[in-house]
């Protein structure tokens, strides 16, 4: 969220996180392109021109917009010691009102896979969204069989809730996922569920 004129930026132990600049395109296209095999089952089908700068220009233009109205927190995640993209994640669907709730969704390229930046990051946006956005409750989902994303909900203090029947399309076909849940005050314990 945008307050004042003050850029919004978080910081991990190993990276930074902030939203996507125009500047960011070549890196961004070179990591998406490489990882594309490892992507693609797991996310909504690419549409011909999700690689192009115009793409990407659109892309930058929604997080300015959705930062600056506090409905969205798209964050490219950065390693700090030398500054190399490793992946995004982003709050969104942030609901205001009764709800006070956003959605998480994140990938890492496949080279920086299984180093534990995304748990850092997961770490980091649910820090800012409990304390400083004021959210009680952020959910993230993922297809059944994607053992490490369910394991990396899990060990970053996600619950499992439930399934939720065609839910996305993803790679061309509508999918069932399954639920996970993070509430700023979870007295809820550890279930082994789904």
């Amino acid at each position: 969220m945008l307050l004042g004129r003050r850029k919004l930026k978080l910081e991990t132990e190993r990276l930074s996180l902030r939203p996507p600049v125009h500047s960011d395109y070549r890196d961004w296209a070179a990591l998406r392109r490489a990882s594309a095999a490892y992507l693609t089952p797991w996310e909504p089908s690419w549409a011909p021109d999700h690689l192009s700068r115009k793409s990407f220009t659109n892309r930058v233009y929604w997080a300015q917009r959705s930062v600056a109205n506090g409905t969205a927190v798209p964050l490219f995640l950065f390693r700090r010691e030398d500054d190399v993209l490793v992946g995004a994640i982003t709050l969104d669907n942030i609901r205001r009102g009764p709800a006070q709730a956003g959605t998480l969704g994140y990938w890492t390229g496949q080279s920086h896979a299984r180093h534990g930046y995304m748990r850092e990051a997961i770490g980091a946006v649910v820090h800012h969204a409990f304390t400083r956005l004021d959210l009680s409750r952020l959910e993230a989902a993922c297809l059944p069989e994607n053992q490490p994303s369910r394991g990396l909900l899990e060990s970053s203090g996600f619950k499992y809730e439930g399934v939720a029947q065609s839910y996305l399309q993803i790679n061309g076909r509508w999918r069932t996922h399954v639920l996970y849940a993070a509430l700023r005050s979870d007295r809820r314990g550890r279930t082994d569920a789904g």
